[in-house]
């Protein structure tokens, strides 16, 4: 198994959800971590709760939307760090509305922030990863296998996040580089609450019971463990990988589950 040890690891939305739990736990096994976010705060008051060394550590505020700060996000890390052997791309966004009721804004952030955002970053981080032979982890989603209603968005930005990565991983073969395709299925974190409505306003509270889902901790370990063992996909929690299975073979039965069972939602946008 690959040893994070000494190893420089990015990790993109990691002022909090899976990202923060990622970020903590690599920097518990002594890894190096670029954590990056635009909330800046958050990624400081992380490092000084847990005492974590500050030469092993470094804190970018960056909005992976813009082109520049990805970037720029890169380059700070080569000047501080000398190189890089992990890209977590794990920052994101969610919405639940309907598309017909959504504006075009709403989508366009979805896909700015999910894919473009996964894209820059390993744009930039590529040449140093290769020349490391790294590792590139896309932070995906169930619905990134089967989409989700009023997660249009949402679910168009992960199934073209995991074709950029599956293409990736087809042309470096030869390379020496490692792309995973991590899919967490539900996860208590942050991503719920952050979600926007069809105003583009984020909706300001889960409609789930985040309680009864999988923690970030456990879903941060379970990613670290596919990156040492190399591993192509991960798909997580018992209803992610049962969704996965049932789709190849009963696909239509799939959508009348996935459409109920969502339905049952709080003040769900479907009828």
């Amino acid at each position: 198994m690959k040893d994070l040890r000494n190893k420089v690891i990015i990790i993109t939305g990691a002022s909090s959800g899976i990202g923060k739990a990622l970020a903590e736990e690599a920097l518990s096994r002594g890894s190096r971590v670029v954590m990056a976010a635009r909330n800046f705060d958050a990624m400081k008051q992380l490092v000084e709760e847990n005492n974590f060394l500050p030469e092993n550590y470094l804190i970018v505020k960056a909005d992976v939307s813009q082109k520049q700060e990805c970037k720029t996000l890169i380059e700070k890390t080569i000047e501080h760090f000398g190189g890089i052997d992990i890209l977590i791309n794990n920052a994101g966004i969610s919405m639940r509305a309907l598309f017909s009721e959504s504006g075009l804004s709403v989508i366009e952030k979805l896909m700015t922030v999910n894919f473009w955002g996964a894209v820059y970053c390993t744009h930039f981080a590529l040449p140093w990863l290769l020349k490391s032979k790294g590792s590139v982890v896309g932070v995906s989603s169930i619905a990134g296998y089967k989409g989700l209603p009023a997660r249009t968005g949402y679910s168009a930005s992960k199934f073209a996040l995991q074709g950029f990565l599956e293409s990736l991983r087809i042309e470096n073969r030869n390379n020496g580089l490692h792309v995973l395709i991590a899919c967490p299925g539900f996860t208590a974190s942050n991503i719920r609450k952050t979600a926007l409505g069809s105003d583009g306003n984020p909706q300001g509270e889960s409609p789930r019971e985040e309680s009864r889902m999988m923690s970030a901790p456990l879903a941060a370990w379970h990613i670290l463990r596919a990156i040492q063992k190399q591993k192509q996909t991960l798909v997580l929690t018992r209803q992610g990988k049962l969704t996965v299975l049932l789709n190849k073979f009963f696909p239509v039965w799939v959508d009348k589950l996935v459409f109920d069972h969502l339905a049952k939602e709080p003040d769900t946008p479907l009828k």
